[in-house]
Protein backbone atom coordinates (compact mmCIF):
# COMPACT_ATOMS: atom_id res chain seq x y z
CA UNK A 1 0.00 0.00 0.00
CA UNK A 2 1.23 3.28 -0.87
CA UNK A 3 3.91 2.25 -3.59
CA UNK A 4 2.92 4.11 -6.70
CA UNK A 5 4.58 4.22 -10.06
CA UNK A 6 6.08 2.06 -12.70
CA UNK A 7 7.48 -1.07 -11.93
CA UNK A 8 10.26 -2.75 -14.54
CA UNK A 9 10.26 -6.28 -14.39
CA UNK A 10 12.17 -8.82 -16.76
CA UNK A 11 10.83 -12.09 -16.87
CA UNK A 12 12.48 -15.10 -19.14
CA UNK A 13 9.91 -16.26 -21.92
CA UNK A 14 8.55 -19.48 -19.94
CA UNK A 15 7.80 -17.00 -16.48
CA UNK A 16 5.76 -14.65 -18.81
CA UNK A 17 3.36 -17.69 -19.72
CA UNK A 18 3.73 -19.78 -16.40
CA UNK A 19 4.51 -17.47 -13.15
CA UNK A 20 4.38 -13.93 -14.22
CA UNK A 21 -0.04 -13.94 -14.79
CA UNK A 22 -0.94 -14.83 -11.15
CA UNK A 23 2.15 -12.61 -9.64
CA UNK A 24 0.71 -9.73 -11.33
CA UNK A 25 -2.55 -10.04 -10.43
CA UNK A 26 -1.41 -10.62 -6.63
CA UNK A 27 1.07 -8.02 -6.90
CA UNK A 28 -1.66 -5.60 -8.23
CA UNK A 29 -3.94 -6.61 -5.64
CA UNK A 30 -1.98 -5.59 -3.11
CA UNK A 31 -0.12 -2.04 -4.35
CA UNK A 32 -3.03 -0.87 -6.67
CA UNK A 33 -0.97 2.46 -7.25
CA UNK A 34 1.70 0.21 -9.46
CA UNK A 35 2.25 0.03 -12.69
CA UNK A 36 3.77 -3.26 -13.95
CA UNK A 37 5.76 -2.71 -16.88
CA UNK A 38 7.37 -5.74 -18.34
CA UNK A 39 10.46 -6.97 -20.56
CA UNK A 40 11.28 -10.20 -21.83
CA UNK A 41 14.26 -11.81 -22.40
CA UNK A 42 17.16 -14.35 -21.90
CA UNK A 43 18.40 -14.52 -18.44
CA UNK A 44 21.76 -13.20 -19.53
CA UNK A 45 20.04 -10.35 -21.00
CA UNK A 46 18.07 -9.29 -17.58
CA UNK A 47 20.43 -9.55 -15.78
CA UNK A 48 22.82 -6.91 -17.55
CA UNK A 49 19.92 -4.96 -17.44
CA UNK A 50 19.36 -5.19 -13.67
CA UNK A 51 23.29 -4.54 -13.65
CA UNK A 52 22.71 -0.98 -15.30
CA UNK A 53 19.81 0.18 -13.46
CA UNK A 54 17.81 -0.85 -16.32
CA UNK A 55 15.48 -2.88 -14.57
CA UNK A 56 14.15 -2.74 -10.53
CA UNK A 57 13.41 -6.92 -10.84
CA UNK A 58 13.74 -10.23 -13.22
CA UNK A 59 12.77 -13.50 -13.25
CA UNK A 60 15.44 -15.33 -14.56
CA UNK A 61 17.66 -18.92 -14.03
CA UNK A 62 19.72 -19.16 -11.61
CA UNK A 63 22.99 -17.85 -12.77
CA UNK A 64 26.37 -20.65 -12.92
CA UNK A 65 28.10 -17.92 -10.47
CA UNK A 66 27.53 -16.48 -7.48
CA UNK A 67 25.39 -12.72 -7.00
CA UNK A 68 27.60 -9.91 -6.25
CA UNK A 69 26.14 -8.78 -3.08
CA UNK A 70 24.09 -5.93 -4.54
CA UNK A 71 21.91 -8.35 -5.36
CA UNK A 72 19.44 -10.36 -3.36
CA UNK A 73 17.15 -12.91 -4.92
CA UNK A 74 14.64 -15.27 -3.76
CA UNK A 75 13.78 -19.13 -5.42
CA UNK A 76 10.65 -19.08 -7.23
CA UNK A 77 10.42 -22.91 -8.03
CA UNK A 78 12.62 -25.68 -9.47
CA UNK A 79 11.78 -27.37 -12.43
CA UNK A 80 12.68 -30.89 -13.14
CA UNK A 81 14.43 -31.92 -16.22
CA UNK A 82 12.73 -33.96 -18.21
CA UNK A 83 13.05 -35.98 -21.70
CA UNK A 84 10.64 -34.00 -23.92
CA UNK A 85 9.31 -36.72 -27.03
CA UNK A 86 6.16 -37.57 -28.84
CA UNK A 87 3.01 -38.28 -27.31
CA UNK A 88 3.02 -42.59 -26.63
CA UNK A 89 6.91 -42.37 -26.67
CA UNK A 90 7.72 -45.64 -25.17
CA UNK A 91 11.80 -45.69 -25.38
CA UNK A 92 13.97 -45.40 -22.52
CA UNK A 93 15.58 -41.81 -21.90
CA UNK A 94 18.83 -43.20 -23.58
CA UNK A 95 17.31 -44.77 -26.31
CA UNK A 96 15.80 -42.16 -27.59
CA UNK A 97 18.53 -39.67 -27.49
CA UNK A 98 20.63 -42.28 -29.43
CA UNK A 99 17.65 -42.87 -32.19
CA UNK A 100 16.20 -39.28 -32.42
CA UNK A 101 17.04 -36.04 -33.62
CA UNK A 102 17.75 -34.06 -30.79
CA UNK A 103 17.12 -30.49 -30.45
CA UNK A 104 19.35 -28.83 -27.84
CA UNK A 105 18.46 -26.10 -25.26
CA UNK A 106 21.09 -24.15 -25.54
CA UNK A 107 23.85 -25.07 -23.67
CA UNK A 108 25.35 -21.86 -23.17
CA UNK A 109 22.16 -20.35 -21.86
CA UNK A 110 21.64 -20.50 -18.10
CA UNK A 111 19.05 -23.04 -18.78
CA UNK A 112 20.73 -24.75 -21.37
CA UNK A 113 23.71 -26.49 -19.09
CA UNK A 114 21.76 -28.45 -17.54
CA UNK A 115 20.69 -30.44 -20.28
CA UNK A 116 24.80 -30.42 -21.87
CA UNK A 117 25.61 -31.72 -17.92
CA UNK A 118 23.13 -34.86 -18.37
CA UNK A 119 24.57 -35.72 -21.55
CA UNK A 120 28.09 -35.10 -20.00
CA UNK A 121 27.12 -37.27 -17.15
CA UNK A 122 25.68 -40.39 -19.26
CA UNK A 123 28.41 -40.06 -21.76
CA UNK A 124 26.19 -39.26 -24.89
CA UNK A 125 26.67 -37.02 -27.68
CA UNK A 126 23.80 -37.00 -29.82
CA UNK A 127 24.32 -34.52 -32.94
CA UNK A 128 21.90 -31.34 -32.09
CA UNK A 129 19.43 -30.53 -34.79
CA UNK A 130 19.37 -27.26 -33.50
CA UNK A 131 20.44 -25.40 -30.51
CA UNK A 132 17.33 -23.02 -29.27
CA UNK A 133 17.18 -20.85 -26.76
CA UNK A 134 13.33 -20.47 -26.86
CA UNK A 135 11.38 -23.37 -24.56
CA UNK A 136 8.48 -22.92 -26.51
CA UNK A 137 9.86 -23.07 -29.71
CA UNK A 138 11.28 -26.46 -29.06
CA UNK A 139 8.17 -27.94 -27.38
CA UNK A 140 6.23 -26.78 -30.58
CA UNK A 141 9.02 -28.83 -32.87
CA UNK A 142 9.19 -31.98 -30.46
CA UNK A 143 5.06 -31.67 -31.04
CA UNK A 144 5.85 -31.38 -34.58
CA UNK A 145 7.65 -34.77 -34.56
CA UNK A 146 11.38 -33.19 -35.64
CA UNK A 147 12.86 -34.60 -32.56
CA UNK A 148 13.26 -34.63 -28.67
CA UNK A 149 14.49 -32.83 -26.63
CA UNK A 150 15.99 -32.09 -22.68
CA UNK A 151 13.96 -29.01 -21.36
CA UNK A 152 13.11 -28.17 -17.72
CA UNK A 153 9.45 -29.13 -16.92
CA UNK A 154 8.34 -25.80 -16.46
CA UNK A 155 4.65 -23.90 -15.47
CA UNK A 156 2.77 -23.57 -18.52
CA UNK A 157 4.60 -26.35 -20.92
CA UNK A 158 1.71 -28.85 -20.50
CA UNK A 159 -0.94 -26.19 -21.48
CA UNK A 160 1.46 -25.12 -24.83
CA UNK A 161 2.16 -28.99 -26.10
CA UNK A 162 -0.68 -31.60 -24.23
CA UNK A 163 -0.12 -34.37 -24.68
CA UNK A 164 3.37 -35.00 -25.28
CA UNK A 165 5.13 -37.31 -23.45
CA UNK A 166 7.69 -36.02 -20.50
CA UNK A 167 10.01 -38.35 -18.41
CA UNK A 168 12.17 -37.08 -15.41
CA UNK A 169 15.43 -37.82 -16.09
CA UNK A 170 16.19 -37.93 -12.35
CA UNK A 171 17.51 -35.28 -9.49
CA UNK A 172 20.03 -33.07 -9.49
CA UNK A 173 19.06 -31.20 -12.85
CA UNK A 174 16.46 -28.66 -11.79
CA UNK A 175 16.40 -25.68 -13.24
CA UNK A 176 16.68 -23.17 -10.50
CA UNK A 177 13.58 -20.17 -11.39
CA UNK A 178 14.64 -16.85 -9.07
CA UNK A 179 13.64 -13.28 -8.63
CA UNK A 180 16.65 -10.92 -8.34
CA UNK A 181 16.51 -6.96 -7.62
CA UNK A 182 18.82 -4.36 -6.79
CA UNK A 183 19.76 -3.75 -3.10
CA UNK A 184 18.61 -0.11 -2.22
CA UNK A 185 21.39 1.85 -1.08
CA UNK A 186 21.28 3.42 2.15
CA UNK A 187 21.08 7.23 1.37
CA UNK A 188 22.96 9.59 4.15
CA UNK A 189 20.84 11.71 6.15
CA UNK A 190 20.26 15.49 5.41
Amino acid sequence: EGLTGTLWIGAISTALIGLLPSALQHLTRLAPGIKPSILPGTSRQLYQALQSSELDAAIVVAPPFELPKLFRSQRLQQEPLVLLARPGSTESIFESLQNRAYISYDPNSWGGRHGRQFLIDNDLRPDALYDLDGLEAIAMLVADGQGVSLVPQWSGLEQLAPGLTMTPVGEGYEREIMLVWRVQAERPGM
